[in-house]
């Protein structure tokens, strides 16, 4: 299995990052975090980077052209030599650069393509789930191409939608899937077992 260099790029509490960080840790993840960017300065991903001594790069994207923003993270995206970025509560759009294209991946807490795009992120999202009546949610994770929320499908885990739940519970019961979807599609992206056909990602049985 391939051994990758892996970035997380980050704009809230780093929850996702720190499972990432722990699934490393135990030797599960095929490769290293080797370089953490964040849209925010004030956010406790940060700290959670600085934590585990991975290098962290601050890149404020408010009020910065979407160009010259995208400029500066594949700069360092280059620098540190990295094969599969991955966005982990990333809320800044990122436009996918033609060699990174199939190298950048995203976590969505729903089963996509409902309760996606734009202003959907967070606590938003299990709100919109329970107001919709839907029995099941979920999570996704997709490659990233310049349509949000749109890009092929690599993996999905299913979570019931309980009659007494609120967005706390959900999110909840959907961040433990997400804990251990995510690791997964890294490893069958290391292992050369995804392939994308048009609009759907195939799972190999080998590369």
């Amino acid at each position: 299995m391939r051994q990758l260099r892996i970035a997380v790029l980050i704009s809230g509490s780093g929850r996702s990052l720190a499972n990432l960080l722990a699934v490393q840790g135990r030797g599960e993840l095929p490769g290293r975090i080797e370089l953490v960017v964040s849209n925010r300065p004030d956010v406790a991903g940060n700290d959670i980077a600085r934590a585990a001594g991975v290098p962290l790069a601050i890149i404020p994207s408010r009020r910065v052209p979407e160009s010259a923003f995208a400029e500066q993270v594949y700069r360092l995206l280059d620098q540190h030599a990295i094969d599969l970025v991955l966005m982990a509560g990333f809320l800044r759009h990122l436009p996918v650069r033609a060699d990174y294209r199939w190298r950048i991946m995203n976590i969505h807490p729903s089963l996509l393509p409902l309760f996606g795009g734009r202003g959907m992120y967070g606590e938003r999202v299990h709100r919109a789930v329970l107001d919709s009546g839907v029995k099941v949610s979920g999570c996704t994770v997709h490659f990233v191409t310049d349509e949000l929320d749109a890009g092929p499908i690599i993996l999905q885990a299913c979570v019931p939608v309980l009659d007494d739940d609120t967005p706390e519970t959900l999110a909840a019961r959907v961040f433990a899937e997400e804990c251990r979807l995510y690791p997964e599609a890294v490893r069958l992206y290391a292992a050369g077992r995804l392939r994308v056909e048009g609009r759907r990602v195939r799972i190999l049985s080998s590369p």
